[in-house]
């Protein structure tokens, strides 16, 4: 990995090197992190110090209603945690069969919030210091106020117009009736209180007692299914990782229900391409990787769903080698193609990355879904809910239809590098479907192109979307732009008040010498913080 004063590429930042980091997007959460490295904790507590001051300080994309996962070394071995929730037990097939749709909003598309759960069982796992500790600057920003940081405030007035509808949305986050502007200092009590009663309770207030009380009392008020049995059944699964070897190194994912499957099949087939001869802004390279993640996506969105409901088509049959190979080879080098899903079988937020001197490093990420998830906030508690069920499908016979208590399909996965010798890095690209896309853009930049993490988080990014449509951002230069037209591809460059939609990435790399370097996107507040 080189570190070149200047990169080719638009950027103020340069990447930060230190012994004990955090990655995070926006600042007040990753120096919350950094406060618990400083006090003697470990990276798992600062992922979670940082996690829960994200619920506060970022609602635009996660809060105490979220879904979350993580992937943490722990000096000797790579554990994964799956922390989502399911669908209410009493959900049939056919409950969305008349609209033809799971709806976008609303207490309708609430599953079981799996985040808190997964902080406790990540803490009891792995935890150093005192599990309340980790809360104590979540709460003090939440009781004194904290200015809301530009970005998230552009965000929060354009959802917040969209959402004042919702149940308890505009009684909670447009005080005064309009959404707090970048530099507002907002205060939050409710929440307060809240996380003060998680942490006392280590978690059990939120699924068994008086919040899971708020939280079913107020479903019931609207008509929707989630019950306190349906919280009090949550319970994280420790998943382990699918991984798929990439040049030197390999790509861990969360398996199934979350779409990182498809970022290791996607670097399966490029592993049968020339990618390896091309440079970093290379038409040629760029044809190809969109290709890539084409295909994988077409065959995730066929057969990617809850673990226990892929019965016809498994992780193992999507990550064949023999498959991903004849996959790869409908990659015609010289033209984009629309593709169908193949048949693996005969007969789609926030991040952060975390990592202290004694060698442990966290990829963590949750999120409420769309921005501010379901738009509902349940009174008096600062929660505000995800909108998981989104991920359903209502497709009769589809592993994803929807389900009672069945894991939907999920965007957000948090990332992992390994090689021989250990742990490369831990990684996230939050933002819906760029996600899976993301980490096979930051695994070829920094791995095969050796791009530091801060130059690989700056490059403009694409994204596949529909047919032979593909995104990009505008400082894609005019060269690479038309290249890539040429190919076929149905290109659009976004202008800058669209670039949520190329994710934000929080990067950090274990350095040779000891040590780690750390990246943080710039189109997010955030940064890197270490010492």
């Amino acid at each position: 990995m080189k570190f070149p004063a200047h990169t080719p590429y638009a950027s103020a930042r340069s990447a930060v090197m230190a012994d004990n980091m955090v990655a995070a997007s926006q600042p007040l959460a990753g120096q919350a992190g950094l406060s618990m490295l400083a006090q003697g904790g470990n990276a798992l507590d600062a992922a979670i110090a940082t996690a829960i001051t994200l619920t506060l300080v970022e609602p635009t994309g996660n809060g105490l209603g979220s879904d979350g996962f993580a992937i943490v070394w722990d000096g000797k071995q790579l554990h994964g945690l799956n922390a989502s929730g399911r669908a209410p037990k009493t959900w049939q097939a056919d409950r969305f069969q008349a609209q033809g749709s799971v709806p976008e909003r609303g207490w309708e598309t609430v599953t079981v919030p799996g985040a808190v759960a997964g902080w406790v069982e990540l803490h009891a796992k792995f935890g150093k210091l005192d599990f309340e500790k980790l809360f104590e600057p979540a709460v003090r920003y939440a009781t004194n106020g904290f200015a809301v940081s530009p970005i998230i405030g552009n965000q929060w007035g354009s959802d917040g117009e969209m959402l004042k509808n919702q149940p308890g949305f505009s009684d909670h986050f447009l005080p005064g009736g309009k959404a707090p502007a970048a530099g507002t200092k907002f205060v939050n009590t409710n929440l307060a209180a809240s996380l003060t009663a998680i942490a006392e309770t280590r978690g059990k207030a939120f699924y068994e007692g008086a919040l899971a009380e708020k939280i079913a009392e107020d479903a019931k008020k609207h008509g929707a299914a989630l019950s306190l049995d349906d919280l009090a059944a949550n319970k994280p699964d420790w998943c382990g990782t699918v991984s798929q070897q990439f040049d030197d190194v390999s790509l861990h994912e969360i398996p199934p229900n979350g779409q990182g499957i498809a970022a290791c099949m996607a670097l399966g087939m490029l592993n049968h391409t020339d990618i390896k001869n091309c440079q970093p802004d290379d038409a040629q390279a760029h044809h190809l990787m969109i290709e890539a993640v084409k295909l994988a996506f077409r065959d995730s969105a066929a057969y990617v769903a809850d673990l226990a409901y892929m019965d016809k088509v498994g992780v193992d049959d999507l990550l064949d080698a023999n498959y991903l190979a004849e996959r790869a080879r409908l990659i015609d080098p010289e033209k984009a193609q629309d593709y169908n899903s193949g048949s693996p079988k005969q007969g789609g937020t926030v991040c952060l990355s975390t990592a202290d001197a004694s060698g442990m490093m966290v990829s963590y990420i949750q999120s409420n879904y769309a921005g501010f998830g379901s738009g509902v906030v349940v009174p008096g508690t600062g929660i505000h809910l995800q909108n998981r069920a989104c991920g359903f499908t209502t497709e009769a016979g589809h592993p994803n239809q929807v389900g009672g208590g069945k894991r939907p399909f999920h965007t957000i996965i948090p990332g992992f590098l390994m090689n021989d010798a250990g742990p490369v890095m831990a990684f996230g690209v939050m933002g819906g479907m760029m996600q899976a896309q993301g980490h096979v853009q930051m695994t070829i930049r920094t791995q095969l192109w050796g791009q530091d993490v801060q130059t690989a988080v700056d490059a403009p990014r694409w994204r596949v979307t529909e047919g032979l449509g593909v995104s990009v951002e505008e400082s894609m230069s005019d060269s690479l732009f038309a290249a890539l037209k040429a190919k076929g591809h149905d290109i659009v460059k976004e202008k800058p008040d669209l670039a949520m939609g190329f994710g934000g990435a929080q990067l950090v790399h274990r350095l040779a010498s000891g040590g780690y370097a750390g990246g943080s996107d710039p189109r997010k507040d955030g940064g890197v913080y270490g010492f």
